[in-house]
């Protein structure tokens, strides 16, 4: 049914209403007379219409609504009330239908997103296992370091070294020139192991080391220092894996020594010895660099003057060889500095002697922290070895 009909429906039915009114309103013994008998009328109602026109009006819809068969109010009411019960179920099945389109339409969005995220997860995981690692490579000199400046004691204090505020050194002990004045140069001839790699603290582990796994802790990072030294350089590297902190830290140096010495007896051709060791930083500092692509960890090289302040020289920890793990600490210090600016640390002085007396060239080095990564351990280990060759081949 259209607007337009319905309206003039509408119309016809409240002019038919209004009739009615008038008649028992002005004619209300008309309004209870025979059809017939109202016919006698019309000169009555030809005054009504002269009086109130819409009476007029209202009669001739009501002729005019006979003739077209126009509905009734009450068949009106009732033929909207049938619509109404015929369009509502139709509106119901629409919004229904709707509903499932739009459910639909929201699970297939839902299932795009999951493939599109497991997607995006397959193509990282393939990415992560196809990438070729930045492989390490040797610098050139990068720096060029003005040792006559380093003559001042001061100078060359405030640029290479911290010293621990329970020990002193002297400028009879870092002396540019004499430190420098040491050689410090190995020959790679022979058969017999020439470098000695041991771990005083071998517990020390790092962020993601796996509990139970040494491989990815210090001596896992010792062993990887072993291997580049050989295969890389052509180094004999004896890798000594005894445990000393395993019961107490505090003492493990002097667990450590009858055990290095021992293996020092036993292989008379070692002429470096190197303890590896990781730090212990606050949690909010974290000694990592980027080295030409790979986040490396920084390090530092460690001396013990077997001297302090309150004692002056302690006597029952001699250290003849003293200078010499000075001249060591500090050529390796200055190599890192012309090559790989930014790397190292600034190399520690502390008052006690750290088994350092066993040879001459003799390195404790401080590799990264306890919130380093192992990767960022390891990948440390290629400057270290290239600077540590550089020292040894007199370059």
């Amino acid at each position: 049914m259209s607007e337009g009909t319905v309206w003039d429906m509408m119309k016809q039915s409240l002019a038919l209403d209004a009739a009615d009114a008038l008649h028992k309103q002005y004619l209300p013994v008309a309004s209870f007379l025979h059809e017939e008998e109202r016919n006698t009328l019309w000169i009555a109602e030809k005054q009504m219409w002269d009086i109130m026109p819409y009476y007029g009006y209202a009669v001739s819809l009501r002729g005019r609504g006979e003739q077209e068969n126009i509905h009734t109010r009450e068949e009106f009411e009732e033929d909207d009330k049938r619509q109404e019960e015929t369009v509502q179920p139709d509106l119901e099945d629409l919004m229904l239908a709707e509903n499932e389109e739009s459910q639909r339409i929201s699970r297939e969005q839902q299932e795009r997103l999951l493939q599109e995220q497991l997607l995006q997860e397959q193509l990282l995981q393939e990415q992560v296992q196809n990438k070729t690692p930045i492989q390490f490579e040797p610098h050139v000199l990068q720096k060029e370091v003005d040792i006559s400046i380093l003559k001042d004691y001061d100078t060359l204090v405030k640029n290479f070294y911290t010293i621990d505020k329970n020990t002193m050194a002297g400028s009879d002990q870092l002396a540019v020139d004499k430190l420098l004045g040491k050689n410090m140069g190995i020959s790679k001839e022979g058969e017999e192991p020439q470098i000695l790699i041991y771990h005083t603290h071998s517990q020390e582990a790092f962020a993601d080391s796996v509990p139970g796994d040494k491989s990815t802790t210090i001596m896992g990072v010792g062993e990887y220092l072993s291997q580049v030294l050989t295969s890389r350089y052509g180094y004999r590297v004896l890798h000594h894996t005894g445990e000393y902190d395993v019961k107490a830290r505090d003492d493990a140096y002097s667990v450590a020594l009858p055990a290095l010495e021992q293996v020092l007896a036993e292989n008379p051709s070692i002429e470096v010895v190197i303890d590896l060791h990781r730090d212990e930083m606050a949690e909010e500092t974290r000694l990592v660099m980027d080295l030409d692509g790979r986040p490396t960890a920084r390090f530092m090289f460690f001396n013990g003057l077997s001297r302090t302040r309150k004692t002056g020289n302690i006597s029952y920890l001699k250290n003849e060889n003293l200078d010499d793990n000075l001249a060591f600490s500090f050529q390796m210090q200055l190599k890192a500095a012309q090559y790989y600016p930014g790397l190292t640390r600034k190399i520690y002085l502390k008052g006690y002697r750290y088994n350092m007396h066993l040879r001459p060239k003799t390195l404790l080095v401080e590799l990264g922290a306890q919130n380093n990564t192992v990767e960022e351990a390891m990948n440390a280990c290629d400057p270290l070895a290239h600077i540590l060759d550089m020292v040894l081949s007199g370059q």
